[in-house]
């Protein structure tokens, strides 16, 4: 039985991929805070009862939620390009100085800020060191690994970068979180959706897509439409049977040729991400699946938000199951 339910405070939260995930570990949003309106609109579709702001994190004060639990993100890395210069001074995209800030107006028992994988390269060790300079300063102990959403139930090669930041009396009960159950194949994920209008081809389909899916990446900069990921990527796709070049609006109807290469809907997407079939997006198409593309999946959240409410002993309770068919603002 839990003892009570932890508090958690989220920066970037976009269309809830991590909150779902928190969720489920048992964390309770007090505040879920996005710049983009249609993730805030998303986030309040599927949980009306949840603090949600639209904001700038510049323009967000953090003090009123002193001592939450937990201060979570998916905060946008910074450039490439300008990895290595001081905290403060990089390109206007990094929030991670942001994300600095707020942590010291919050105080929270514990961090979890996920990121590309790329962000654990040497070339960005320099910056690395940076933060956990700033987080020892703070209290905090910090730890951080690649974690592949594939190890733990979801069908997609996703890896991402982990931080983890703990107060020391806390950070000696952390564990990574074990490999969990293995995934579905990309067709027995999706099999039910892609043969939703009776396409005589399912079948056949269903044995090609043996195989796991490429990383999902929120839809192409260059042209900004939804498609699945640059030409590699596509590629990958291919093989399992998928044309990547754009997202369709409904499943292949029995028209559509039996040996043809089917284009994956935004619910698809979703499933693939490990969303639940009723959490529902709002926007357009395009921007509906770009915010499925930049989610965290929720199963690798929850497994964190569980080593991470372990390492604070407030339970030994075990995830609850995630079913995939089914305050005012304070700003600075």
């Amino acid at each position: 039985m839990l003892q009570r339910e932890l508090t958690t405070v989220e920066i970037c939260a976009g269309a809830g991929g991590q909150s779902l995930g928190l969720e489920l570990a048992g964390f309770k949003h007090v505040a879920a805070i996005d710049i983009d309106r249609d993730c805030c609109q998303t986030l309040r579709a599927n949980r009306a009862g949840w603090h949600v702001i639209e904001a700038d994190l510049a323009e967000i004060d953090g003090r009123p939620w002193s001592g939450v639990d937990l201060l979570a993100g998916g905060v946008p890395c910074p450039p490439f390009s300008i990895a290595g210069k001081q905290l403060g001074k990089l390109d206007e995209r990094d929030l991670f100085p942001q994300a600095l800030r707020l942590i010291e107006e919050i105080g929270p028992r514990a961090i979890v800020l996920e990121n590309v994988r790329g962000f654990a390269t040497p070339r960005f060790a320099p910056y690395r060191r940076q933060i956990g300079t700033v987080l020892d300063r703070l209290g905090y102990e910090v730890r951080w690994t690649v974690l592949n959403a594939l190890d733990f139930g979801v069908p997609q090669y996703r890896p991402r970068f982990v931080l983890v930041g703990l107060r020391p009396e806390d950070a000696q009960c952390f564990s990574w979180p074990a490999n969990g159950r293995p995934p579905l194949t990309v067709g027995e994920s999706i099999a039910d959706l892609m043969g939703a209008r009776s396409w005589p081809g399912l079948e056949t389909w269903k044995e090609r897509a043996r195989g796991f899916a490429p990383t999902i990446v929120g839809g192409s900069k260059k042209h900004g439409g939804p498609d699945l990921g640059p030409t590699r990527a596509r590629q990958e796709w291919r093989k399992l049977g998928v044309e990547g070049k754009s997202i369709a609006e409904s499943a292949p109807d029995p028209d559509f040729p039996a040996d043809g290469l089917p284009r994956l809907t935004v619910r698809m997407v979703a499933r693939v991400q490990s969303f639940p079939d009723d959490w529902y997006f709002v926007g357009t198409k395009t921007s509906s699946y770009k915010q499925v593309g930049n989610a965290f999946p929720p199963p690798v959240a929850m497994v964190i938000g569980l080593s991470i409410r372990a390492a604070l002993g407030r339970s030994q309770d075990g995830p609850r199951q995630l079913s995939l068919v089914s305050k005012s603002p304070s700003h600075r």
